[in-house]
């Protein structure tokens, strides 16, 4: 499918258009920050897709609105009685001071930390990334083995990082997939539905139609886990 781009602004709006072989034109309105894509049919010029934006702006303005004001937590300080969430739920922190290796514990809705006495704050969010990490690093090879024969692809690399403005990336030459460690924090359903996500690029580079038909196959509930993913809370991070 060949496709062209253009940014325009709109009412003072950025827009990024994507023209497709499509039918329909489509806008969205994506998290964090509300930034605005329209997929227009390659019929349209740019004035048509101005025209449809400003007939959808009171609908544009307040899913920014409702994005903008989304829950985010506070910049964790780490302490006892602090909020984490861990696989989607939100559990209690508890700070064990005691001599000995430092590690974090679920424990039934609590979240366990011991650590040696006078553990600096910013040392606690080193050892709690760490730990996000060793989670996904458990979990992200089973569900990478599971989708591996389905889909007939091999995933020879993958690497946790931290991304403002995306949940995974994949290279598709080299097959290379990236995942967010934000992601320790959703739920298990959408950790899997961005490994399946990722994994669909090595059968189909970009975001069209045949990209959708290959997920409806092999995950038919795709959607409502993205919506889930990226309607909960973010953490205290400069989003761009």
């Amino acid at each position: 499918m060949s496709t062209a781009s253009a940014s325009l602004t709109i009412l003072g709006i950025d827009v990024d258009v994507i023209y497709k072989d499509i039918k329909n034109l489509h806008i969205g309105v994506y998290p964090p920050l509300g930034r605005v894509r329209v997929a227009a049919p390659r019929k349209l010029d740019d004035e048509h897709v101005r025209l449809a934006v400003i007939r959808r702006l009171p609908w544009i303005k307040q899913r920014r609105d409702q994005l903008r004001s989304a829950a985010r937590q506070s910049e964790r300080e780490m302490v006892t009685g602090e909020s984490h969430y861990v696989w989607g739920v939100r559990r209690r922190m508890k700070v064990v001071e005691r001599p000995g290796r430092a590690h974090f514990e679920v424990d039934g809705e609590r979240l366990l930390l011991y650590v040696p006495a006078g553990t600096t704050a910013e040392r606690r969010r080193e050892l709690l990334d760490r730990w996000y990490r060793e989670q996904l690093r458990q979990a992200i090879p089973n569900l990478i083995a599971k989708w591996e024969p389905i889909l007939e692809v091999s995933v020879p690399r993958w690497t946790l990082r931290r991304m403002k403005t995306k949940w995974g990336s994949c290279n598709r030459e080299t097959g290379h997939i990236w995942f967010n460690v934000e992601l320790a924090k959703k739920h298990p359903d959408c950790l899997e539905y961005v490994v399946l996500h990722e994994m669909t690029h090595h059968l189909e580079r970009n975001h069209g139609p045949r990209f959708t038909k290959l997920m409806d196959r092999f995950m038919p509930d795709w959607r409502s886990l993205r919506d889930q993913l990226n309607e909960a809370p973010l953490a205290d991070e400069q989003w761009t």
